[in-house]
């Protein structure tokens, strides 16, 4: 391998606040400790995550980079002791806490999946943060099943396009919410039986019109605040919400006396927290059941637009702007 500089370019938040606060800057060599491995970033993620991080509403965890970006996709150019699953020069995408927007970042080697198929690092990066959440939630968490319907709230989101993509090729019924008539079509256009303009009608009363009143079983929600208490009646008896993030607010009020008639379950998580084995596991599940469905081209990472490591401001806004339909990349 050749030798690597002694410095890289990263992205910065300089200071708390809007897209222009990130700048790039120089910093250090990273160095895989136990159990990692030093990628040479080709791509990288941007999540909503990044921009609340920018914000300073969400610091990274004690230990982790404070550099933005929580996923990658590049090549092994390094590894740290205690690694024995890659090698040198393989190409891989990484689910990281921090670090991603950079020119080289270092993962945990659990966190690390080959690239599926004939995917490009541009695809390739839009997976790990996204397929890490879904699956996490939706399946490991809310257990939907084949037959069952679900409801999935930001259906043009990166999380969104996912969630549609995966669940319909695990035989569930789907609907989804989106803020426009054009974000409808993509979400019918990804496999939904249903796709609902929640500007234009209660998305609640909408479900329950398609589903000849029965409501769905599962709800993916990143939306929190009042949407909780309409979730659960758009569910029906025995059905189970999925938070995954807060965007109206982290306070709800619901009416227990409907969680417990209907026997509802609501659960929730966030992924940057959980430990390294968590992970891992999450990482095994997504191995022996989506990766293969991406090879064969079932499953796709839905691509809204890249730009280059120097404009994540540009990303930033863009992905704020709430105009995306799918996933924002930066190239490096």
């Amino acid at each position: 391998m050749p030798t690597l500089p002694a410095e890289i370019t990263a992205i910065e938040i300089s200071s708390p606040g809007g897209p222009e606060v990130l700048k790039p800057a120089k910093r250090p060599m990273p160095v895989p400790g136990l159990g990692e491995v030093l990628i040479r970033v080709e791509a990288a993620g941007v999540n909503r995550p990044d921009l609340m991080q920018r914000k300073g509403g969400y610091p990274p965890p004690q230990g982790a980079s404070d550099i933005p970006g929580l996923e990658v996709a590049g090549e092994i150019v390094a590894l740290g002791p205690g690694t024995n699953r890659f090698k040198l020069g393989e190409r891989v995408c990484a689910l990281v806490t921090g670090g991603g927007y950079a020119t080289f970042c270092t993962a945990p080697e659990a966190q690390c999946l080959q690239i599926p198929g004939q995917l490009g690092a541009v695809e390739a990066a839009g997976l790990p943060e996204t397929f890490f959440t879904v699956w996490t939630n939706l399946f490991m968490r809310a257990g939907l099943r084949a037959g069952e319907r679900v409801l999935i709230h930001g259906g043009t989101s990166g999380i969104g396009t996912t969630a549609i993509q995966l669940a319909r090729a695990f035989g569930a019924r789907v609907f989804a919410t989106a803020g426009s008539d054009e974000k409808c079509a993509a979400c019918l256009t990804l496999g939904a039986e249903g796709a609902i303009n929640y500007r234009a009608e209660p998305f609640e009363e909408a479900v329950l019109k398609l589903t000849g009143g029965e409501g769905v079983d599962v709800v993916l929600d990143m939306v929190g605040g009042s949407y909780i208490a309409r979730d659960m009646k758009a569910l029906r008896p025995e059905g189970r919400l999925a938070l995954i993030a807060v965007q109206e607010g982290a306070k709800a009020e619901i009416n227990l006396v409907v969680l417990m008639q209907k026997r509802l379950m609501l659960t929730g998580s966030t992924l940057r927290p959980q430990s390294v084995e968590a992970k891992a596991r999450i990482a095994a599940g997504l191995q022996s059941e989506v990766w293969p469905l991406i090879a064969a081209g079932a499953v796709k990472p839905v691509i809204d637009r890249t730009y280059s490591l120097a404009q994540a401001s540009e990303a930033h806004a863009r992905l704020e702007s709430g105009q995306h339909i799918g996933k924002v990349i930066l190239t490096v």
